[in-house]
Formats: structure tokens, sequence, C-alpha cells
């Protein structure tokens, strides 16, 4: 049985050009023989224009009548289908918790922590196919930015959107951000829950982050960590309008260097069943990530019955065409041969 589908109903709107266009038509055509007997007698009229049809006219109204409402009917673009597919996604649910502590401004690796963080999920979330994402930030604590979705170009918008301002908080609670992602996992049947935490490695929560992680294995969460920055490190700069004022300073009053703290990273990741990957070189720990998720076995969390619609505009629009060269070629005077016929009772 085939189904029917209307696109664009709101063009429908367009169908009331039709009457416009009669009322115009026969108020114009009062007007023309109300002016036409103050002009001339009929008699005289029809010697001075023996070919005018009277038929031709109304019959390129029709036309006209019938072109405006294909249009309308082609603009509405009417769907029809009886395919039935069954659509599989596949894949994992993969939470970004991403670091926004004032240390991600270091600019220890270009351009800066923060960006480079930016750069590097923004890549990976090109390569995703299938899989569902979340954004998480966190400093001094943790909060959510993104629910888990399949909508890659919101994922995109909201990590565009993150600085170091979001937190007023400051520190580094890698323990809460852990603990944060688990209640983004609401699939109880997922077995592929992926954290990936980009960050610097600092942590300056009293709780152990890896104790954390090692408690999220047990809860089927795999942490994949990024790390952000050098093993040197570098200051942490304070700006205006894009300039350097001075650099963090601590109590007293000593320029604050932030480092990579590379080790804790490994730790949590190691306890969580995952792997820590260098995100020095945006390209290689970029698939490297995905190499990883690919090796997953991933698990159908969805499917859809869908009807396909093929569009059907396209007859529509091309009767209009037609049509439109038919009034082109339609003169409202007599044609020859039809005038000798006189199919339709005219006075000669």
């Amino acid at each position: 049985m085939e189904n029917y589908f209307l696109e664009e109903k709101i063009y429908f709107w367009a169908l009331l050009i039709i009457p416009a266009v009669l009322l115009v038509y026969f108020a114009n055509a009062i007007w023309k023989r109300q002016a036409q007997k103050k002009f001339a007698e009929s008699e005289l009229l029809q010697q001075l224009a023996p070919n005018k049809s009277v038929f031709k006219p109304v019959l390129k109204l029709i036309v006209a009548a019938l072109i405006l409402g294909l249009t309308a009917i082609a603009l509405v673009n009417p769907k029809m289908g009886n395919k039935t597919e069954k659509i599989k996604r596949e894949g994992v649910d993969l939470v970004f918790a991403m670091d926004v502590s004032k240390s991600m401004l270091a600019e220890d690796i270009a351009p800066n922590r923060i960006e480079k963080s930016q750069q590097l999920v923004s890549q990976i979330i090109n390569k995703l196919t299938g899989d569902r994402i979340g954004i998480i930030a966190y400093a001094g604590s943790a909060f959510p930015q993104l629910p888990i979705t399949t909508d890659y170009a919101s994922g995109k918008m909201f990590l565009k959107a993150l600085n170091t301002d979001m937190v007023s908080s400051q520190g580094t609670a890698i323990g809460d951000a852990i603990n944060l992602a688990k209640t983004y996992y609401n699939d109880i049947e997922q077995t592929n829950r992926v954290l990936v935490l980009v960050s610097d490695g600092e942590d300056h929560e009293t709780g152990d982050a890896a104790d954390i992680a090692e408690k999220a294995k047990e809860e089927g969460i795999t942490i994949i960590s990024i790390g952000v920055g050098t093993e040197k490190g570098g200051p942490i700069p304070l700006k205006r309008n894009g300039i350097v004022q001075s650099y963090k300073k601590d109590r007293s009053g000593e320029t604050v260097i932030t480092r990579l703290n590379q080790k804790n990273l490994e730790a949590i990741a190691t306890n969580a069943n995952g792997s820590y990957i260098d995100g020095t070189n945006t390209k290689k720990a970029v698939d490297e990530l995905t190499t990883l998720l690919r090796q997953m076995n991933k698990k159908e969390f969805e499917a859809k019955q869908v009807s396909t619609y093929k569009d059907q505009f396209q007859w529509f629009l091309g009767a209009a065409l037609i049509l439109l060269l038919l009034d082109i070629l339609l003169l409202e005077r007599r044609t020859l041969w039809v005038q000798k016929l006189n199919l339709f009772k005219e006075k000669k």
C-alpha cells in the first residue's frame, strides 16, 4: 500500500493566489466591457477586431490558474513510498570530561592547553560513526555540559563554548568528573562505556582519582586519558583583551609553573582498564583513540523502522512548465482552421 507524505504544507497557502487572479480578471473584464460600450457599438467593435476570440481569453485564464495550482503543489512536494527499512545503529557511549581549570591556559603547548583540547575532541568527533557522545566540564567541581546524544553538531557547539571562566571554584577535581560521568550511561545493557579524560593531569582534590577510576571500572566504564601539556610546563598567563598583563603567582609571590602530570593520568587509565594517550600530536592522538574505539565490540543500541519516500514534485512542475509553454503560444485571436469549423458558434 502506497503511503503519502506532504513535505512543505505551508505552500498550500499559495493556492489563494488563484481566486485573487480570477477576481482581478473578472473585474478587468467588466471594466473593459463598460469602456467598450462607451467607445462604440458592438457591431463597430466587431468590425474593428474581427479576429478577436471570445473563448481563448477564458482558456488562457484556466491555463494560468492550473499553472499556479500545479506550482503550489510542486512546492508542497508530495512524497510517496511504501518501502520499509530497518536502520541499525552500533557504537559506544563516549563521554568527554574536559578540564577547564586555569592551568589549561598555559601555553607550553600551542596555542594553549584548552584550545588544544578542543581541537583534539573536535577531530575525534569527526571520526565517529554511530557512537553517542556527552560532554562534562570540570575544574574545582564538575558539571554536565551536554547530555548523551548522537547530535555531533551540538557536541561541537558546546565544545567550542568551553572556557576557564565557566567554573567559579578553581582547582582540578578529576574524581568529581569521573563520578558525574557515571550518571551519563543510562543504558543498563550498554557494555562499552568510555570516558575520555582530557586534562593536564593536575588533581587538587584530596580524593584519589585513581581509586575512583578503579570503582568506575567495576561499573563497566573504561577511561582513556589524554594528556595535554608538557612535563617542563609553563606559567599561567593572565590576559586582558588578548594581551598578557601578568602571570599567576602563588602566596609567596612566585610565578606558578604548571606541569603535565602524566603519571596521574596513566594511573587513572590503567585502573579503569584503559589507555593513556599523549595529546601533543593531534593527528597521532586522534588516530590512536579511534583505533581503540574500533577494537571495541560495539553493541546495537538503536533500531528504527523507517519508510523511504520519493519526491513527486517533478511531475507537477513538469506539467506546469508544459502549460506555461502552451500559454505563451496561445494567442487571444481566432485560429484560422478553428474559425472555419466554428466549434464554439462564435458570430462572424
